[in-house]
């Protein structure tokens, strides 16, 4: 006798394999921690055997596990498909996306080609901004779904990928070994700004900010020339440009998490289908690294 399995319970499960954590699984998909753990048993029992194994780093798959996530992926990839095709028709109208500068040409270009290809009738707005002020903007309702970079740990949004936080100088520039040491940030409400200047703080380093006021290329301009270092997230570095290591003596930086925030109602379709593109492409790049 043909058995189906649980779409909702599948979706689960594959988002607390990719997270590692029952707590992070739960915030990505609205729910209490109790929640995913009686939907990740009930799959267990559905099937019979164990999924995840705890220890102190968090969730970590069984063999089994490993064997099912593959195939729970592809299963999802086509449920939402097939949702995404048969409602083609209400697929129209605008969607408004928050970005963070140093994402919009590196990270999600590939994102927003494929959209678009799939989806020529949705017009795309760009709203490009620090975290915080695309934070403010969803919502205030100006944006329809946003990016935003934040400190690893709770959030309200889905974690897509965690990245490390690096410092960035000409290749091989001396900005580096100034006192005090010269910083460029891209804007004073930069996500990142109050971590790496806590961070310096912290170690007892003199600074002094070279340049903020929201635009990308010119901080990139003042790295380049050696005029001064920064902190950008690992995947967004120029290839002309150096991540300074340990032996830089600069002091560490923390992991932030590139998280998927909706508006509490969900958003539309068009928005919902943009979430999903934003999933898999992030998805398909961590498994490419």
């Amino acid at each position: 006798m043909a058995r189906n399995l649980d779409i909702t319970l599948v979706r689960t499960f594959v988002t607390a394999a990719d997270s590692a954590s029952m707590t992070v699984a739960a915030n990505s998909l609205h729910l209490t921690q109790g929640a995913v753990s009686q939907q990740i048993r009930r799959l267990e029992e559905a099937l019979g055997c164990t999924l995840f194994e705890r220890d102190r780093r968090g969730l970590r798959l069984t063999p089994v596990g490993e064997r099912l996530l593959g195939k729970a992926r592809r299963l999802l990839g086509m449920n939402d498909e097939i949702w995404a095709e048969m409602s083609a028709s209400a697929m129209q109208g605008r969607v408004r996306l928050g970005v963070p500068y140093d994402l919009v040409g590196t990270t999600l270009a590939p994102v927003f080609r494929a959209y678009t290809e799939a989806w020529p009738q949705i017009d795309i707005s760009l709203v490009c901004g620090s975290s915080p002020e695309l934070a403010d903007a969803l919502a205030a309702g100006d944006i329809d779904l946003a990016i935003i970079e934040e400190p690893v740990g709770a959030t309200t949004g889905e974690c897509l990928r965690v990245e490390p936080l690096v410092w960035v100088g000409a290749r091989g520039g001396r900005a580096r070994l100034k006192h005090p040491l010269p910083v460029s940030m891209v804007t004073h409400t930069c996500a990142f700004r109050p971590v790496v200047l806590a961070a310096l703080r912290n170690q007892g380093f003199e600074w002094r900010t070279v340049f903020e006021n929201g635009n990308i290329e010119a901080t990139t301009a003042t790295v380049r020339t050696d005029l001064a270092v920064t902190a950008w997230l690992a995947s967004t570095v120029p290839a002309d440009l150096d991540i300074l290591g340990a032996d830089a003596g600069l002091p560490a930086l923390p992991n932030f998490s590139i998280n998927l925030h909706l508006p509490r109602h969900g958003g539309d379709t068009a928005a919902q289908e943009f979430a999903r593109y934003l999933r898999e492409g992030l998805l398909r790049q961590r498994e490419a690294a």
